[in-house]
């Protein structure tokens, strides 16, 4: 039997290799397996946690948009839409946020590492928005969700509140309780530049990530320029743990490849680094530069990438506003 599948992916724009290797890709697998639904939701509601300029915010919503097309994802086969063509999230939200509790709340560890020291000046908002993330997995009766290890405490708040509704309301089963999908090898994609830190668009470096908008000349440069250490490529992974520049790199190609990583290892064993770079950077290149073209081709057709998401938007609007009518019922509106 097939899983029903959930996940959302911020606005941010300028995604990167660490957004398609931890999130992307797996998405587009998920929906490529026989029997399963997928929803892929664009969530620009969370996205105004933070203050955010409506112009960049609408050209972010299209562009990340474009790149879960450009990478594979039909809307043919897995509904994809942006959050807030669906009232119903904001509205079951609402009712779950009567379901959760402080106490609950107060354990997210994501809201404090946001908020950092002075939290009196975080929006309400950032500290609620589990709750509105649950919202979004509870409305689709979703079986399964991918989540990073970030975002696993959310998902278990998630589960919490709907065993909570359950039996608050006496209605065993009525809200499903979702199961993690946590991807177990190659989720944290490290900086090119220092293997401590996670890939992300926030540092100054652009030569820390290769963005899926990066042209083929920039990603060999990228690569080549990527940190490595003076010892050979490793015979075994023995000691791999204190090498975290060269176990990134062995990563990225074993992902992009869909081979393990003790594969990748044996293919390299004991050779320098030159060679193992450009045969990494011509495989980055394969992967990648055809979504980048798409993307930037996609990025012109505003009209196309806006039907997209109404005609998702409708679908994923009977699906959610028909659970929280249900609800309602239940609560006795």
């Amino acid at each position: 039997m097939g899983k029903k599948i959930f996940s959302g992916v911020q606005p941010t724009g300028n995604l990167h290799l660490g957004n398609y290797i931890g999130a992307i890709k797996n998405f587009v697998d998920l929906q490529n397996e026989t029997g399963n639904e997928c929803i892929y939701c664009v969530v620009d509601l969370h996205a105004i946690t933070t203050k955010q300029d409506p112009k960049i915010l609408k050209a972010n919503l299209r562009e990340t948009t474009a790149t879960f097309l450009a990478s594979g994802m039909d809307p043919n086969k897995s509904i994809i839409f942006n959050q807030s063509l669906v009232p119903a999230h904001s509205e079951g939200s609402w009712i779950l946020g009567c379901i959760a509790r402080m106490g609950w709340l107060n354990r997210m560890t994501q809201f404090k590492e946001k908020a950092g020291k002075d939290k009196e000046k975080a929006s309400v908002g950032l500290y609620i928005y589990p709750v509105l993330m649950t919202a979004d997995i509870l409305l689709y009766d979703a079986s399964h969700v991918p989540v990073g290890e970030d975002q696993k405490q959310h998902l278990e708040l998630s589960r919490d509140i709907a065993q909570k509704f359950n039996l608050d309301f006496n209605v065993p089963n009525f809200l499903r309780v979702p199961e993690p999908l946590i991807q177990k090898n190659f989720s944290r994609i490290m900086s090119l530049k220092d293997g401590s830190k996670k890939m992300s668009k926030s540092d100054p470096s652009d030569l820390s990530r290769i963005n899926l908008t990066d042209t083929k000349d920039e990603i060999k440069n990228k690569i080549k320029k990527a940190k490595t250490d003076k010892d050979p490529l490793p015979i075994d992974d023995k000691n791999l743990n204190q090498r975290p520049e060269v176990k990134n790199l062995l990563g990225i190609y074993s992902s992009l490849s869909n081979q393990s990583l003790k594969d990748s290892i044996d293919d390299f064993r004991g050779k320098n680094f030159l060679n193992f770079k450009e045969q990494l950077a011509d495989l980055v290149v394969e992967k990648i530069a055809p979504i980048s073209v798409e993307i930037q081709k996609l990025q012109k057709e505003n009209n196309y990438i806006d039907s997209i998401l109404k005609e998702g938007g409708e679908k994923a609007n009977a699906i959610a506003s028909k659970k929280v009518e249900e609800i309602k019922k239940i609560i006795g509106f």
